[in-house]
């Protein structure tokens, strides 16, 4: 199958070019002449690169109409940081998403897959399930649930089957340093104290080769349509795994638990109920563990790297 990949070079993107190119796809991505490609590694030799933007989609209509995708991946966003969540950018997502759609179908494509977000659904004291009522809480999960339901309708008027994938709390290796587990990582080996919260929240991490495996599917498989929540199965306490994190690090360190108050806007439980994923086949394959301790390897690795270059 012939698929383009937008935000490629983006932390689950990478992990996507390199599921799909491992199964034997041919695939294109968009990537702005700056972006930093370091994910991608070998892999970038093997796509077809389209330079360009999504805010510039018209220049883009010739090229890639001559690679003629049969799947469009839109995993592109701006403003996904916690300091943008709220950022008047997050309007301009949903004009990137929409116009992506309709210029897939123009170039022919037959599939449109979105990556979507659990901030669309806002805060929930138990697993969500798609067909939960969204109450998103930031412009951030706004965006992403408008982006969502105009691309599907789009798809649906130009005859494209389109999956919206929502995603969770995703982790591994080549994760952004501002999220939780790799700023664990990095401030345990420099010997920082660690400040936290209580920690009571109770909090599923999905390994990122597990998320990019369900985006694979939502785009081969002919069933996939609608809305799909992507997360584990299961969610344990946070402290456990923030635990279970400090001991592949540095057993000895001390976890300042308490020391940060939650946001007024702290979501307790972030669980995600999967089984319309489960019913297209998929299963997770990355255990908690197994995936922390690759996770801290590779940053070991990383690290040792840097200092003999």
């Amino acid at each position: 199958m012939r698929v383009l990949i937008t935000g490629a070079s983006g932390f689950l993107g990478s992990y996507l070019v390199a599921d799909l190119l491992a199964r034997g796809h041919e695939v294109a991505v968009l990537l702005r002449p700056d972006s930093d490609r370091w994910r991608l590694g070998e892999t970038y030799d093997r796509l077809h690169v389209i330079p360009g933007a999504l805010e510039h989609l018209e220049g883009l209509r010739g090229v890639l109409g001559a690679f003629a995708p049969e799947a469009v991946v839109h995993m592109a966003w701006r403003g996904v940081a916690g300091s943008d969540r709220n950022s008047p950018v997050q309007a301009a997502n949903v004009a990137d998403a929409v116009g992506l759609a309709e210029l897939a179908a123009e170039a022919g494509a037959r599939i449109f897959v979105g990556a979507g977000s659990q901030a669309e659904y806002g805060p929930y004291d138990r697993a969500i399930r798609e067909d939960d009522i969204p109450r998103p809480t930031t412009l951030y999960g706004k965006a992403k649930l408008a982006a969502g339901s105009m691309a599907m309708r789009l798809c649906e008027e130009r005859g494209l089957r389109a999956a919206w994938l929502r995603i969770f709390s995703t982790y591994g290796p080549k994760d952004a340093d501002h999220w939780l587990i790799p700023s664990m990582i990095r401030n345990l080996r420099s010997g920082q104290h660690m400040a936290l919260t209580a920690c009571e929240q109770r909090w599923g991490f999905l390994h990122a080769r597990d998320a990019a495996a369900a985006f694979r599917l939502a785009t081969t498989h002919t069933g996939a349509s609608g809305i799909y929540n992507v997360g584990s199965p299961e969610a344990p306490p946070l402290r456990e795994t923030v635990t279970r994190l400090r001991d592949l690090v540095d057993p000895g360190a001390t976890l300042g638990f308490g020391e940060l108050a939650y946001r007024p806007d702290q979501v307790m439980i972030l669980a995600a109920d999967v089984s319309r994923m489960l019913a297209l086949g998929w299963r997770p394959e990355v255990s908690l563990d197994e995936g922390l301790r690759e996770t801290v390897n590779w940053h070991d690795t990383t690290n040792s790297s840097r200092k003999s270059s």
